[in-house]
């Protein structure tokens, strides 16, 4: 009896030991998966939205979006819708984990939900630049051969994210991330129910401030596959972003063009 409670005990410990490397190990993979996903520097991009439905053009929104890191490293945001031309000069703001949506008609500034749709299945929290490791807690969960959005069969690492703060736009993700270079390839976001809302593959792999980054998401509706979203980025700029021109009250000076 004392050998099995013995053997118990061992076993328990090893258990206990290995749960926080395994946490670690979850988190590193994040990380280094974020420092891909997003430059970890200020910088200005080009986001054209593209929703097609049964493989037809239906609309398309294009934002110029504005980022730089905060002393957590979590990135503020500003977002300028550039067309449709009648929503042009419509900004979204993250401030830490509030999102803000001002008007230049109205002046006003009113908090808005990373959840909200802003064009087909792409929410506003989707254009928002972040690091997810700010965002949610990781779990690795073991490693999977899957199809990335290029259809080539890759081995990646997988992660149950579980969102940490109320901004984050999805209550739980799944990610997918190459095991050789760390690349993320696939996610499916759920919502609070548990129900998937969409699937999204990463793709389009291009240089982009000397590291090989996606400039496409591919956005599929998780209740309607015919329905899918085209994320594109382009025309990466390295900028100097004031910090003064991340809050409420400066929306109203700010343009298009990032001046006064």
């Amino acid at each position: 009896m004392r050998t099995i409670l013995l053997k118990s005990f061992t076993f328990m410990s090893i258990l206990t030991a290995t749960l926080p490397a395994y946490a670690d190990q979850a988190y590193d993979i994040l990380k280094r998966s974020d420092q891909i996903r997003n430059p970890q520097t200020s910088f200005v991009v080009n986001v054209l939205l593209k929703q097609f439905e049964n493989n037809k053009l239906i609309d398309q929104t294009r934002v110029t979006t504005h980022s730089r890191q905060n002393d957590e490293g979590q990135f503020l945001t500003i977002v300028s819708i550039e067309e449709p031309s009648a929503d042009r000069g419509k900004l979204l703001l993250r401030n830490n984990n509030i999102l803000w949506f001002y008007d230049p008609k109205s002046k006003a500034s009113v908090r808005m939900s990373p959840r909200q749709r802003l064009l087909g299945n792409a929410s506003n929290g989707d254009v928002i630049t972040s690091n997810f490791t700010l965002d949610y807690t990781a779990t690795l969960t073991g490693d999977e051969m899957i199809t990335d959005g290029d259809r080539n069969n890759r081995l990646a690492w997988k992660l149950q994210l579980k969102a940490s703060n109320t901004f984050a736009p999805y209550p739980q993700v799944e990610l997918w991330i190459d095991k050789e270079n760390d690349r993320p390839l696939k996610g499916k976001f759920y919502g609070q129910s548990g129900k998937l809302l969409k699937i999204a593959w990463y793709r389009n792999w291009q240089s982009v401030f000397e590291r090989i980054r996606p400039t496409e998401v591919v956005i599929a509706d998780g209740f309607n596959p015919n329905k899918i979203t085209l994320m594109q980025l382009s025309q990466y700029q390295e900028k100097t972003l004031p910090l003064s021109w991340f809050n409420k009250e400066w929306l109203a000076h700010f343009t298009s063009q990032g001046h006064q």
